[in-house]
């Protein structure tokens, strides 16, 4: 009796097999489990390089196929990121579909292997997790970078390179001939050399960049370190210094109204003014003016000035200079709203209610002349009753009402909730020298807040505009926690006895009411960055989610063109839509998701190298109170050891795990503490901690710290051992176990 042959199955059904199966599959497993004969395996192997080249599969190892979408068990990896606990983050080589790629996270390097950096080349055998997939090292591939930033060094035997980055583990040696004539102390940048070495690996001098002992140097680090353009190419600044008055043509002549520009002392450029009056219509209500200096005016799309600015993505601010995201001319020149001068802007007529709600608003293109550039400082110690002789002048006709719509506006961002997290911000104090002559947290006025509100409002209202229209938008968005962050979240604060409750979409008064509960406990620090990490991250996109923190409907970036090329690009978009004038432009919406990813990647490399430098100032200000005590605050808490944040200067450093007192620490990610074993000694994040400073690096901004006090006490026994521990076997002691064992073997 013939063999009845099975029929052969679908392409659908083929790629349903594949898709289920755990692993990637070979031809042969797809022919044995469809009972195919030797003609039907020659129609599958077709059908499998379709399949293939059409995207719908990937081709694995040993002619092997999986789900695009699924990374393979064995796969290629790029060390990509280090988040804030320390934990290594990377991404596939060979991911080739649109969609991003899953989050893959590094386990920890064995004891005597070279950690891991970013940029190393790495193949790793996958095992997935509820967050995407958990890596372990197979083998190390290429290290990288390919390049490195350091301080050239000279010894008695050699000259040598250090690292400025302080993941980059170990000198480098620079042999004869390959020094570039570069000086001790001079920041350089090397090349590494290929090829296997014993001890210090070697590199090469390609360029000179700086003396260390210059003031510049360390801000200089960091703009080399996050690759940050600093020069301007010709024809930018060409641009640039060609540019003139604005005509006031078909403009609103706003040249009367008072407006005022509101920042901080040390500010460069002033793109923001501000003005408001009460509105006789609306009782209570308030009519307000935020002028915007019209930057479009002057950068065209697709100009010189305007791949630049794209380019960078935004200014980049240091405590001794600023890399601007256009050049002088512009920056600090026609689109700086300076006191006493026209200058073209972009302006939003916006009208609130006695609760501080938007009634109505208008876009216009105007002529403006600051009335006044003020502090922030100087405003609130006039609203305080305690004028300078400019601000006497402007108290009455300018400042109480400004103060006035303020008060509406903070009481509308209260009623709907917004997340309220005071974020502190270190501020470096430069001495004439350069030399840092303090370091301080950042001033917290009602000044503050009142910029604050009115740009939260101009920006609402921009995002209100192009909506109405139905034009396309850079929307500023922010979403909601993810899911498994809430989840940890909660655990975390039910061993607080906190309750967040979880079964309802998450607002943010839910953060809010935590917040105010340990409002006045010693848990508020601790409860507020744990808080922090459980947001997610703010990013620009052309797709509306709303924003969470602001407890906003729709948001986006209006109010820096200056210094944020996504302002910029809402700028032109209102232009065009509402046909006010020349260099308005409305991106599609394709073009607007490239650019929105751009310039959060962009945006993050600012923050960065921005935080950076300020660490490396700070290093610099303690480096001579090295074994100093210092009172300090756990504010990460990793396998690594404990991150800890000093209060007098907000200095970070870490205490290595190996330094803390004599026992088996076990990291709870969970609870974000390292508990002891044996001894149930816990340090928790948010806890208040006394440390000694041990070690200050400038050239990296690392230091090191030690603990001074013994950790919080461990957990009061119930009817069982402290949670982390092993409970202790009956009888002898281990130390007299082994003793016993020795004199046997004596014997």
């Amino acid at each position: 009796m013939a063999k009845t042959t099975a029929p052969f199955p679908s392409r659908e059904e083929i790629l349903e097999f594949i898709q289920e199966s755990p692993q990637d599959v070979g031809k042969r497993e797809i022919a044995r489990a469809f009972g195919m004969d030797a003609e039907q395996k020659r129609l599958l192997k077709k059908i499998l390089r379709e399949l293939h080249q059409d995207g719908t599969l990937r081709k694995g190892r040993g002619r092997r196929f999986g789900d695009a979408g699924r990374l393979p068990e064995v796969t290629l990896v790029q060390i990509s990121r280090v988040d804030d606990d320390g934990d290594l983050f990377a991404t596939p080589m060979n991911w080739e579909i649109d969609d991003t790629p899953p989050a893959i996270v590094m386990a920890p390097e064995p004891r005597g292997r070279p950690a891991l950096g970013v940029g190393d080349q790495v193949l790793v055998r996958l095992t997935p997790s509820h967050t995407g997939y958990r890596a372990k090292t197979i083998r190390r591939i290429s290290a990288a970078p390919a390049q490195i930033l350091g301080i050239f060094e000279k010894t008695e035997s050699e000259d040598r390179i250090r690292p400025t980055n302080r993941r980059d583990r170990g000198e480098f040696i620079v042999q004869a001939g390959d020094g570039a004539d570069a000086q001790p102390g001079e920041l350089v940048r090397a090349a590494i050399l290929p090829g296997k070495h014993l001890g210090l690996r070697r590199a090469k001098v390609v360029e000179r960049l700086e003396n260390m002992d210059d003031p510049n140097a360390i801000s200089l680090i960091a703009i080399h370190q996050h690759d940050i353009p600093y020069v301007f190419p010709p024809d930018a600044e060409a641009e640039a210094e060609s540019a003139n008055a604005a005509p006031i043509g078909a403009r609103e002549d706003l040249r009367a109204v008072p407006l005022v520009t509101i920042d901080g002392a040390d500010a460069r450029d002033f793109d923001d003014a501000v003005w408001a009056e009460p509105d006789p219509g609306n009782h209570g209500g308030w009519h307000c003016l935020v002028a915007i200096a019209d930057v479009s005016w002057y950068v065209r799309p697709r100009s010189g000035l305007d791949i630049e600015a794209r380019k960078r993505g935004n200014s980049v601010y240091f405590p001794d200079r600023v890399v601007p995201m256009l050049p002088e001319a512009l920056s600090n020149g026609w689109c700086s709203l300076v006191p006493g001068e026209d200058r073209p802007c972009l302006a939003v007529h916006f009208w609130i209610d006695a609760n501080g709600h938007l009634v109505r608003h208008k876009f216009v293109r105007g002529l403006m002349r600051s009335a006044a550039r003020l502090t922030y400082e100087q405003v609130q110690q006039a609203r305080d009753g305690d004028p300078d002789e400019l601000t006497a002048t402007l108290l009455q006709t300018v400042i109480d009402p400004l103060y006035g719509a303020f008060e509406a506006l903070d009481a509308f961002r209260c009623s709907r909730n917004a997340l309220q997290l005071e974020l502190s911000e270190r501020q470096v104090i430069l001495g004439e020298d350069g030399s840092v002559a303090g370091i301080r947290e950042r001033d917290r006025l009602d000044s503050h807040k009142l910029i604050e509100e009115f740009m939260v409002t101009a920006n609402v209202a921009a995002a209100e505009a192009l909506e109405k229209r139905r034009l396309p938008c850079m929307y500023r968005i922010h979403d909601q926690p993810s899911a498994e962050k809430i989840e940890a979240l909660s655990q975390f604060l039910a061993s607080l006895d906190l309750r967040f409750s979880k079964g309802q979409t998450v607002k943010p008064i839910q953060f809010n009411q935590i917040l105010k509960k340990v409002a006045d406990t010693p848990q508020r620090h601790m409860v507020s960055e744990v808080v922090l990490r459980s947001q997610a991250q703010a990013e620009y996109n052309p797709e509306n989610i709303g924003h969470f923190g602001l407890a906003l409907r729709r948001y986006c970036h209006f109010t820096s063109p200056i210094r944020r090329y996504a302002d910029l690009v809402v700028h032109r978009a209102l232009i065009a839509g509402l046909d006010l004038g020349d260099g308005g432009t409305v991106e599609e919406f394709e073009e607007l998701s490239t650019l929105g990813e751009e310039l959060s990647t962009l945006e993050r490399r600012a923050s960065a190298a921005e935080r950076d430098a300020v660490d490396r100032y700070t290093a610099r200000y303690l480096a001579n109170r090295i074994g100093g005590t210092f009172d300090g605050r756990i504010n990460g808490v990793t396998r690594a050891g404990l991150f800890v944040t000093l209060e007098e200067t907000g200095a970070d450093g870490l205490v290595p795990i190996r330094s803390l007192p004599d026992d088996y620490y076990v990291h709870d990610d969970k609870l974000h503490s390292l508990v002891g074993r044996r001894s149930g000694r816990t340090y928790r994040l948010g806890q208040s901690i006394d440390v000694m400073l041990m070690e200050a690096v400038p050239v990296t901004g690392g230091m090191i710290f030690n603990v001074l006090d013994a950790g919080a006490p461990p957990p009061r026994r119930r009817n069982g051992p402290v949670r982390g521990t092993k409970p202790k076997p009956k009888g002898r002691s281990r130390s007299a176990r082994r003793k016993a064992r020795a004199r046997s073997k004596s014997t």
